[in-house]
């Protein structure tokens, strides 16, 4: 992020009004339901980049039957554009450099709510939410996610001129990481959980924008926002929310540690060892069902597995790779270093050697585009390659594939292994965040330790020795998509962490009545 050229000016910033928030509702609209207020990025009907798109989409439902969960997310183009109808409902006021702006409301066929913060100038540009078709980085984005922040803390305080108001604000990863913080800063006694989708991701400023995001003089403080010299986002909700999660219990203990903790690690070592870290595992949609998914050329299940070759056959086709019967590998990914690419291309090779082949679609850095697009030409017909992403695609590819590679670095969750698990294709994977967590070696797919090219290579010689081997790959494979990977898993959790959030606060609040009256 950088500094934006902000006609308005913001001299002398006035700090951040407390207002007085309204009384706690103990009772919400839908009965005993709390009322939660998810503040994403990304939200996988409407606008997606990456897992944090499928989280945002999936979680919000998952919950709804327990509370009532709504969605606040900026009014991107694509959004804006989506065809949905939007009402207006509600309006905030600017605060520095951050302008004022329109609260919409759109309600989506199954019920679930969205707010959309309606602010042409920052948003409603082409290219994706965090930068433009060259993938480039918006000069403003501080301001563009302070503004996302700022409109949840809004909303929470009941001045945001709408008729709902949260019992507690769930805030998510950098580009919401202003939320819990502008709340604390405005005394507001809403709680607020953030939760840590990707801690590479940092959300990092120069100091010189505090004055454009209107922020008091304790951001720019160790204890607060500040972050070797620059101001963090995610920073900010780590230290001001109330609780946090993270998307694995493996990733949540690799964050205290140097190799994963990006220099958070201190910090968020004290929040575990305070109780105030917890690794919740994601889940996959029910829409990933094999024998009924519309994206699939045909569906199979357990017992019937000829739909998973007519998958296969599409995925030939479309690659260009040989009908041989050879083991079908699948590339599902972002092609970028964290994703391990560079170790796939090691060993691509050997694969092809050992009679494999091997299918890749994603977009990325653009020297990992290249590569692979290079390695399709060096091996026609055993290595095929679309730098780009469609999910029908990527469906059809993990039905129709016999395994797939995932050698990340790290993974904090990872939903490919599970996508690929439900559909019968057996993970190869490192040890790593969720990876350990939803893969059981040699049970459900194959694990390894080391980040090298030799270690992740005997993995893969593992799962050739097992696909010669057809009784035991199909075992395996009914093993996979057999594993409980759906978002039940996560809602309990969840469920106890609102609730106790929420009844903490409203016991605080009737310990303060009683002493006030006494």
């Amino acid at each position: 992020m950088g500094n934006a050229a902000v006609t308005a000016r913001f001299d002398e910033v006035a700090p951040l009004a407390v207002r007085q928030q309204p009384s706690l509702h103990v009772e919400s609209q839908h009965g005993q339901k709390k009322k939660i207020l998810f503040v994403t990025s990304e939200f996988a009907d409407l606008v997606k980049v990456g897992g944090l798109g499928d989280v945002s989409a999936a979680l919000p439902r998952a919950l709804s039957p327990r509370h009532d969960v709504r969605v606040l997310i900026p009014g991107y183009k694509t959004i804006v554009d989506s065809g949905h109808p939007i009402r207006i409902i509600g309006e905030v006021g600017g605060h520095a450099a951050l302008p004022p702006c329109k609260i919409g409301r759109m309600d989506l066929d199954d019920g679930l709510i969205v707010y959309i913060v309606l602010c042409p100038e920052l948003y409603e540009r082409e290219g994706n939410p965090y930068g433009d078709a060259n993938g480039r980085d918006w000069p403003d984005n501080h301001i563009r996610f302070a503004r996302l922040g700022l409109a949840a803390a809004d909303i929470a305080a009941g001045t945001a001129c709408i008729s709902w108001c949260p019992e507690l604000v769930h805030a998510n990863d950098w580009p919401a990481g202003l939320a819990p913080a502008y709340m604390a800063w405005r005394g507001q006694a809403t709680p607020s959980v953030f939760t840590i989708h990707n801690l590479a991701y940092q959300g990092l400023c120069a100091p010189e924008c505090s004055p454009e995001l209107g922020l008091p003089d304790e951001a720019f403080d160790p204890e607060s926002m500040e972050f070797y010299g620059k101001l963090s986002f995610l920073k900010a909700g780590l230290t001001y929310a109330n609780h946090i999660t993270t998307v694995s219990q493996t990733y949540a203990r690799e964050i205290t540690t140097a190799d994963f903790g990006y220099g958070l690690e201190g910090m968020l070592k004290l929040k575990a060892d305070a109780g105030l870290l917890s690794g919740i595992a994601n889940g996959i949609d029910e829409s990933w069902q094999p024998m009924t998914d519309p994206h699939l050329v045909a569906g199979f299940s357990a017992r019937h597995w000829q739909g998973k070759r007519a998958n296969a056959q599409y995925v030939e086709q479309t690659f260009g790779l040989d009908a041989d019967g050879g083991p079908l590998f699948a590339v599902v990914s972002r092609l970028v270093q964290q994703k391990g690419i560079d170790l796939t291309l090691d060993v691509a090779e050997r694969i092809v050697t050992g009679g494999g082949r091997i299918a890749i679609i994603g977009r990325g850095e653009p020297d990992l585009e290249a590569a692979v697009a290079e390695l399709g030409k060096r091996y026609p017909g055993r290595i095929g390659v679309n730098v780009g992403f469609n999910e029908t695609d990527a469906r059809r590819m993990f039905a129709g594939s016999d395994f797939l590679l995932m050698p990340s670095r790290f993974e904090p969750c990872g939903l490919s292994q599970m996508y690929a698990q439900r559909f019968g294709s057996l993970p190869i994977a490192r040890r790593t965040g969720g990876l350990a967590d939803t893969i059981e070696d040699g049970v459900t797919g194959f694990l390894f330790r080391e980040p090298t090219a030799d270690a992740y290579f005997e993995a893969i010689e593992r799962a050739l020795n097992v696909f010669k081997h057809p009784e035991l790959l199909n075992a395996m494979r009914c093993k996979a998509m057999a594993a409980p990977l759906y978002w039940e898993q996560s809602v309990a959790p969840y469920d106890r962490l609102y609730t106790e959030l929420v009844e903490e606060l409203e016991a605080n609040a009737a310990r303060q009545q009683v002493g006030r009256s006494l």
